[in-house]
């Protein structure tokens, strides 16, 4: 579903498996609000992005029950976000990228919290990572359930030209797969999708 595709070497039978990647303490950063404790019944926003021909809107709105894993994901500043900072009811932006416009075009939510991606464990799988292994793994994905398809879609063209989207991620870290919003960030984006 995902182009975040690392390169591997062969893994080695006397090599020790590798750690997960280390990350930054989540109190520091640019993003350490987004991995902060929660107020009861808090929810935060998040953007997802995925090649309208590989897996799109369409394709989530027609899955069973409306629902996918999101799978596939192989940065670990993406990985950060699916393991430890969506929760169940978060509201994520769907996001068609490598699209003619790329552009924002529906709503899913989080309806599973993050655990391991078989794929990575598999070598017939794509993303397979031979240094990850089942009892530390390395790759996290969630599920998410379709919501709903914005009434007009936001192209990337719209949101970099819009002054209270230059702060969003989407422009400023373009190259990340799965993305934190500010709530007013969404609500920008409802408002221009006709949803509010």
């Amino acid at each position: 579903m995902h182009t975040e595709l690392m390169a591997h070497s062969p893994a080695s039978e006397t090599m020790p498996a590798k750690k997960p990647p280390q990350s930054k303490p989540y109190d520091q950063g640019p993003w350490a609000h987004v991995f902060a404790p929660r107020a009861p019944g808090e929810r935060r926003y998040w953007l997802i992005k995925s090649e309208p021909d590989v897996f799109s809107l369409d394709d989530l709105q027609a899955a069973p029950a409306q629902t996918t894993c999101w799978d596939n994901v192989r940065n670990s500043g993406a990985r950060n976000f699916l393991r430890d900072g969506m929760k169940v009811g978060d509201q994520v932006l769907y996001y068609h990228s490598n699209a003619t416009p790329s552009a924002i075009v529906g709503v899913c939510e989080v309806v599973r919290e993050g655990y391991p991606d078989p794929g990575a464990f598999d070598p017939a799988n794509a993303y397979y990572d031979a240094d990850s292994r089942e009892e530390t793994p390395t790759w996290f994905m969630v599920d998410v359930r379709y919501v709903l398809t914005l009434r007009r879609p936001i192209t990337l063209q719209e949101v970099k030209e819009n002054a209270a989207l230059a702060n969003m991620a989407l422009v400023r870290v373009g190259r990340l797969s799965v993305v934190p919003l500010m709530p007013e960030e969404w609500a920008t984006i409802m408002h221009l999708g006709g949803e509010r």
